[in-house]
């Protein structure tokens, strides 16, 4: 069978089979607790040394305790419930415990600052926060604008901060629970997504969004769970479990298979990354680009360095690998790199596969990867480059990625968000067509060719990538211009080699205000104060005039083709 065939056969032979009753947390623990429960689920580490492990049947002990005492808080089904926790078992515990009530869990990154906390959750109406020593002050300082949050939960480091302590609540609880017959259309997670105007978007998640990631991820990982030479399946991943790369490409699909993932609070390091993944004999792994990147420069030779790595996939997604990257894991890890592309509303439809089993455990050749790539579509879901009117653009036609409602074989498919929370207007933008025959674009642009493949060539609104983050201008300008410097501000992508780009500052200055390396500093904090880390401004430009349209908006296109005119510029040989 020819790779091509292979493709082929994989697309011609996958059926979705979706059942009216499906809950998240049933198949990712309650099943396991059940058949396997003295498997270890999560083995976890943290940077101070501590270290440790629980079964199957120990989380899900916890989940039914904690889901006990939420609702003796008052949730009900349908209720949004706050997780602002890091890679650690409570927070894997606080998602089943979500789900199997019928509530939403809405993770958020503990490395938001109190603006995004409080605008996440006065929009969502949550009521009840789930949070640990390492977000406990910024949810706090938030919580005064947020009359709806009624109960703080809180874990570790920060019991004594909140309303209630974890601890003390899931010890007066009985540890059997009965789990919500949910359907699989009901509403399990809600993400916010960084948007090019106005404030972020809630996208609901549904419990078969489970099922339309799998095909994805199964390819992705080259057939996780199986490994070529029969030894356990082990994952890890840096990404962080409060985004969609991080939950849905990392912690919950390893659940599903009822296998053993590696949790690690700390920063990411490479040598500690490289480290933490032959002490646990890691054999599946999601790693950024900008990860793989600083790996590759601090340890040109892992094999040599660490040799008892047992590595049998690496996906990567988030931005382009490139083919540097994509040659140290060909070459110096020895596992090809399949890269994936997908998004929170519709996530995993798009990847390489470098190997599959088929159902009479023989191993087959994959489609092979093409470094520049984003890859070909995954079983289950039709992909397309469609123009402005959704027509399908013929072989080498740049438009817009897309993916149909419905597979190849006319049947639904289960991996499409439900909607944006609240706001009707942008979920109807997101599709073209009928709403039971549409198309829901990407927002990408992209070239696909005669074989299916798909290449990149940017956004077609202004979201874009810094590290791996997907950075939403219009919240880092809002929160620049409510200092009293800042006029006005326009935010863009800056090339970077290392981190593909950096998030870059136009501002327009206030009167009596002074463009100045301390005013620089001083917006700096600012942002990193009140967002995230990785959203503040890198580099800030002061200028007279921000471009506008005629109609007064600021043409953002204008600033970014500049800095890549610049970047172009700077990479010239001198006097070329």
């Amino acid at each position: 069978m020819t790779t091509d065939d292979a493709w082929a056969h994989l697309h011609g032979t996958f059926r979705w089979r979706v059942p009216r009753t499906f809950n998240v947390a049933v198949v990712c623990g309650r099943r396991w607790a059940r058949a396997t429960p003295q498997a270890v689920a999560i083995r976890w580490e943290r940077d101070d040394g501590a270290a440790g492990a629980v079964t199957y049947g120990e989380l899900q002990r916890d989940a039914n305790r904690l889901a006990h005492a939420l609702r003796r808080l008052g949730v009900a089904r349908g209720d949004r419930v706050a997780i602002v926790m890091p890679q650690r078992v409570e927070t894997a515990v606080a998602h089943l415990a979500v789900c199997q009530l019928g509530a939403v869990a809405m993770p958020l990154s503990v490395l938001f600052g109190p603006d995004a906390l409080e605008y996440r959750l006065r929009d969502s109406g949550t009521a009840v926060a789930i949070v640990d020593e390492t977000a406990i002050a910024n949810l706090l300082a938030a919580r005064p604008q947020c009359p709806g949050l009624k109960h703080v939960v809180a874990v570790g480091g920060a019991a004594g901060s909140g309303d209630a302590d974890y601890t003390a609540l899931l010890a007066r609880e009985s540890d059997a629970f009965d789990a919500v017959a949910t359907r699989a259309d009901d509403a399990a997670v809600l993400i916010y997504t960084s948007g090019t105007t106005g404030p972020p978007k809630g996208a609901l998640i549904p419990h078969r969004a489970m099922l339309g990631n799998l095909s994805g991820f199964v390819c992705s990982q080259n057939w996780f769970p199986h490994t070529s030479d029969g030894s356990p399946s082990v994952f890890w991943s840096p990404a962080d479990w409060a985004w969609t790369g991080g939950l849905w490409d990392a912690l919950l699909p390893t659940l599903y298979f009822g296998r053993e993932i590696v949790a690690f609070q700390g920063r990411f390091a490479p040598e500690r990354a490289f480290e933490l993944m032959q002490r646990h004999r890691v054999t599946h792994t999601f790693l950024f680009p900008t990860a793989l990147k600083a790996m590759m420069k601090a340890v040109p030779d892992p094999r040599a360095a660490y040799p008892g790595l047992a590595l049998q996939a690496v996906m990567s997604a988030g931005e382009a690998v490139g083919d540097a990257v994509f040659a140290y894991g060909r070459d110096a890890l020895g596992v090809p790199v399949n890269e994936m592309f997908g998004q929170t509303e519709i996530n995993y439809v798009v990847g390489n596969c470098g190997r599959w089993r088929s159902a009479d455990g023989r191993w087959h050749a994959g489609w092979p990867q093409r470094p520049g790539s984003m890859g070909r579509a995954y079983p289950g879901h039709r992909v397309a480059v469609i123009d402005d009117e959704g027509r399908e653009c013929p072989p080498g036609v740049p438009g817009d990625v897309a993916v149909h409602r419905r597979d190849v074989h006319g049947d639904p498919d289960p991996v499409f968000f439900l909607g944006y929370w609240g706001n009707d207007e942008a979920t109807r933008a997101k599709f073209t067509g009928d709403p039971a025959d549409s198309w829901c674009r990407t927002g990408d642009t992209a070239v696909m060719d005669a074989q299916g493949y798909l290449w990149y060539r940017g956004r077609s609104d202004d979201v874009f990538k810094a590290a791996g983050y997907r950075i939403g201008p219009s919240e880092v300008e809002n929160c620049l211009v409510k200092h009293p410097a800042v006029a006005n501000a326009a935010v863009v992508p800056k090339p970077d080699a290392e981190r593909g780009a950096v998030v870059k500052a136009y501002v327009v200055l206030a009167p009596d205000f002074a463009g100045d390396a301390a005013l620089v500093e001083q917006l700096q904090r600012h942002v990193r104060g009140q967002l995230a880390p990785y959203e503040y401004p890198k580099e800030i430009e002061f200028v007279d005039a921000l471009p506008m349209t005629t109609t007064g908006k600021v043409q953002r296109r204008v600033l970014r083709l500049q800095e890549e005119e610049r970047a172009r510029a700077a990479a010239r040989p001198a006097g070329s």
